[in-house]
């Protein structure tokens, strides 16, 4: 009965804890999420879930990683907003009864890759696509397919798509490299071959899994050369607040170092606006720690 009591009063505890309270945070627009994780930085933002209670949460397998890296202007760097797209292996016969060793059924062949294209394998998921967008892609074994490349990357990007995040299947590297297109992948799970007759898409803006974290539509996504982590949209706000104060604090600290080592200043140690001015500018409170 003792020890009944004991877990009854660490449940209360834990219910009426300033973590629950934080993960219940109300929700604010995309446009003020996009702009508080501007510039935000993987170190800081999976320092600032640690601080929320969210230790080792959201952060992807170090094998998702960029394709390219730009060390000047950093753009190979971006956060945003995530829509989800799932695809798998097909279970369906690509060319019933037909012979494609023979000349004469080319036109089949041509037929059916477009149906495959627009009905099986296609891309609902741009209908959802909006400045800030991070597509977040799920096709683990989907059988070395090439589920995107560089043309489809430009035309997400034309959209508004600020980067690709996916377990692999992607082809066309060189093309994405020379582009500049961000992309994070597993290079090593890249896929060759094109979707017909090979995977289809089976989910739109549901919860996927990518590099062991768990993504929903919506959720922030933030991706350097660090890695990748996800910040679950309920504590969003909060995380990016105190990742914000915790990259004030660095670069405070490696601008001095600078001045003392005669280093020549960079972006990197720009301070873009005191913390609780630019919280007080989105509408958020001044100080993310206080009640």
């Amino acid at each position: 009965m003792r020890n009944f009591s004991f877990i009854v009063a660490v449940l209360a505890l834990f219910v009426s804890s300033p973590l629950l309270s934080a993960q219940e945070a109300p929700d604010v627009s995309d446009e003020v999420l996009l702009e508080l994780y501007r510039g935000a930085r993987v170190a800081d933002v999976v320092d600032a879930m640690a601080t929320v209670g969210y230790t080792g949460i959201g952060v992807m397998d170090p094998k998702i990683a960029p394709l390219w890296k730009d060390v000047k202007d950093m753009s190979h760097r971006f956060s945003g907003i995530a829509v989800t797209v799932r695809y798998g292996p097909t279970n369906r016969p690509m060319y019933p009864g037909a012979d494609l060793t023979k000349p004469e059924n080319y036109e089949v062949y041509r037929e059916w890759r477009g149906y495959w294209y627009w009905r099986i394998s296609n891309e609902p998921f741009q209908e959802f696509i909006k400045p800030g967008t991070v597509i977040v892609m799920d096709n683990r074994d989907d059988n070395d397919t090439g589920s995107t490349g560089s043309k489809n990357i430009m035309e997400w990007k034309e959209k508004g798509a600020v980067g690709l995040v996916t377990a692999g299947g992607v082809r066309d590297i060189d093309e994405i490299i020379l582009q500049r297109n961000p992309v994070y992948t597993n290079y090593y799970e890249r896929g060759r071959g094109e979707r017909i007759g090979r995977n289809e898409v089976i989910d739109v803006q549901r919860p996927v899994v990518v590099g062991g974290a768990l993504v929903h539509p919506g959720d922030m996504v933030v991706a350097d050369s660090d890695g990748v982590v996800v910040v679950p949209r309920r504590v969003a706000v909060r995380v990016g607040q105190i990742a914000y104060q915790e990259l004030v604090d660095d670069i405070e600290g490696r601008r001095a170092l600078y001045e003392r080592l005669g280093f020549e200043f960079d972006e990197t140690v720009e301070i873009r606006e005191e913390p609780e001015v630019f919280f007080r500018r989105l509408g958020l409170p001044a100080d993310p720690n206080k009640p």
